[in-house]
């Protein structure tokens, strides 16, 4: 019993030392983004970084209550939190409040909560507990279908809130399946139709049609097993065609311009040369103070405090979604690769551990994790360089906000009270 009693007090304090260097260097960071005039005080609440303290210091209560419940209570009630978390997100369209265009935060007071960010990891509790439940290993067309089900629901409800940088990270939930027994071959279908999307925005259907063509008949020539009915790779040719030409339909008649606008300049689409620059000037003028911010702090940095486009607020809301643009400023390339490397050691840290679990469930949650962390991560820092659209996704434990900190760390720390309680000796 006491051998009990000790083996759930052996946290990972890699992953835990790993978490509290992001989220100190990322306070940093949002004190030069978001200070105005001299500091006097790190505790000044009416500056942002001041109550981005105490976001912090609630969040260490936080894991203090997390990692105090039994591992077996987010187990055993997993789908009593996701059903609680999908009510609170069908509640916005209701009692919601808009922000920027987006109906995804309650009200209360001065503050505001944004219940997507909760969402997460009560989709990847949920996600683990069906998984778990019925010891699939995912090549089930059923309980695919139902899986999915439980990672479209919430996609879809953020979705209809205008909020389609949070619906992307659902995505993530991909890796994990494809982790616990997921065909090859959906992974070949996804990457194909995201090649497909890009070349019909980018050269035209026709073109794509014809790229296409070439490719399949080349599968078809070289192919050394089983060809099938040359029928199949015809279909699988107009399949490929309707789908970019269905990609120019949703970008001509679905998206809204700001949405079109970011998507042309990052496939460089338009040709005229005056509404191109009116387009820049419109919604690409973020992006390039980003790699204006981040190229001008060269190898070590412009110092803490220093960086002149950071203090001089030339990057809109640099705080929040481009806070890694004021890493790159005033840190250098030495601060930004030491971010990028922390991050990489926490996820495959987390991994690491998630293969050690002897209960799925936790496996499959550890993967929720690192998957989650991972598409933020890769997403947001692709995103602050230029290398893909402009999308709104904070940076796990560096962007300003309470809900998305006390969101990813109730993510994260779950795990470590999943992974504190695993059976095997360390």
């Amino acid at each position: 019993m006491l051998r009990e009693n000790h083996r759930g007090f052996k946290f990972d304090w890699v992953t835990i030392v790993l978490f509290l260097l992001l989220v100190t260097f990322g306070y940093f960071n949002i004190l030069s983004a978001s200070h105005v005039g001299d500091i006097t005080s790190y505790f000044d609440t009416s500056q942002l970084y001041g109550k981005h303290l105490i976001f912090i210091a609630l969040t260490f209560v936080l894991i203090v209550l997390i990692l105090s419940v039994e591992a077996k209570f987010y187990e055993r009630f997993a789908s009593i939190i996701y059903l609680i978390a999908m009510l609170a997100l069908v509640g916005l369209f209701l009692f919601g409040k808009d922000v920027n265009g987006a109906r995804s935060w309650y009200g209360i007071g001065s503050m505001t909560i944004q219940p997507s960010e909760f969402a997460k990891f009560a989709t990847a509790l949920a996600v683990a507990k069906y998984i778990s439940d019925l010891q699939t290993n995912m090549t089930s067309i059923k309980h695919q279908i139902r899986v999915a089900a439980i990672i479209f629901i919430p996609a879809i409800l953020i979705l209809l809130q205008n909020d389609a940088g949070s619906t992307i990270v659902y995505l993530a939930f991909f890796f994990v399946f494809y982790r616990e027994g997921l065909q090859q071959v959906y992974l070949i279908i996804g990457l194909s139709l995201i090649i497909l999307a890009v070349l019909g925005l980018k050269f035209g259907v026709l073109i794509t049609a014809l790229i296409a063509l070439v490719i399949i008949a080349a599968v078809y020539v070289f192919r050394k097993k089983k060809r099938g009915s040359i029928m199949q790779y015809i279909v699988v040719l107009l399949v490929a065609t309707s789908f970019s030409y269905g990609v120019k339909l949703f970008y001509n008649h679905v998206l809204k311009p700001h949405q079109q606008n970011r998507i042309s300049l990052w496939l460089r689409l338009e040709k005229d040369p005056a509404k191109l620059e009116r387009m820049k000037k419109a919604e690409a003028y973020n992006l390039i103070q980003s790699e204006q911010a981040i190229s001008s702090g060269g190898i070590s940095g412009k110092g803490f405090l220093q960086g002149t486009r950071t203090t001089g607020k030339f990057v809109p809301e640099q705080h929040t979604d481009y806070i890694f643009s004021t890493v790159g400023e005033e840190w250098g390339f030495l601060g930004t690769s030491f971010v990028v490397f922390i991050f990489v050691l926490l996820i495959v840290r987390i991994l690491f551990l998630a293969e050690a679990q002897k209960s799925q469930f936790s496996r499959v949650y550890g993967y929720g994790v690192a998957s989650i962390l991972f598409v933020h991560f890769t997403i947001n820092i692709g995103m602050v360089m230029g290398l893909i659209p402009t999308v709104g996704i904070p940076l796990p434990f560096f962007s300003y906000g309470g809900s998305g900190l006390w969101g990813f760390t109730i993510l994260l720390f779950i795990f470590v009270k999943l992974d504190s309680n695993k059976i095997n000796e360390w």
